[in-house]
């Protein structure tokens, strides 16, 4: 079984293995490619967060020719009555060969204000490069996260993945309970790109 990633952090490669690994056995092929999504290095809404695990599972699935495309991607989306205004969150997306889509979701969390403070005014682009300025860690994405440093280790970014991934398989390993049409992944990033 061939599994496509569409991305090259070895974080979210490491969460797809585990998890399908645990789920399917060991006679899994995990491959990855870094895939350039249409919404720009920092999504902002739930809309954006979603339209790109959704480009990052058709990419890693066509470009392998895999049984299953994956697009995690992690973002903020307004939510009332929080410090900032936002949580962040990862999302799986999960695509198979007949564009079929899972979604699943990780924990969510707040980040520093002067995160989204920077992010607001300009200054920065990407939440990662002001975790990176406070945390001292470089490429902090790639290892434990914001999250890990947030919570002394306690939740790791790995630990975010590996949930978004196992929630995105639900419906694929409850087929009985889930015998309905599934949402199409082209069709839907259509919608939602209007």
């Amino acid at each position: 079984m061939i599994i496509g990633v569409g991305s090259s952090n070895p974080v979210k490669v490491l969460a797809v293995k585990t998890v399908f690994n645990k789920i399917f056995g060991k006679n899994i092929s995990v491959k990855s490619i870094g895939v350039k999504t249409s919404i720009g290095p920092q999504p902002m809404s739930l809309n954006e967060i979603i339209i790109g695990g959704i480009e990052r599972a058709l990419k890693s699935l066509e470009y392998f020719n895999a049984e299953y495309g994956i697009g995690i991607e992690a973002g903020f989306y307004r939510v009332p009555a929080t410090i900032t205004g936002f949580l962040e969150q990862q999302i799986c997306v999960i695509v198979d060969r007949e564009y079929r889509m899972t979604i699943g979701g990780s924990s969510s969390f707040e980040f520093p204000p002067t995160v989204l403070k920077k992010i607001f005014s300009g200054e920065i682009c990407e939440a990662e490069e002001e975790i990176i300025r406070i945390t001292n860690i470089n490429s902090i994405g790639e290892k434990q996260g914001a999250v890990g440093f947030l919570t002394r280790n306690m939740i790791t970014r790995l630990d975010l993945s590996i949930q978004s991934v196992l929630m995105a398989l639900i419906p694929r390993i409850n087929r009985r309970i889930y015998n309905v049409e599934w949402p199409n992944a082209k069709e839907i990033l259509e919608k939602m790109k209007k």
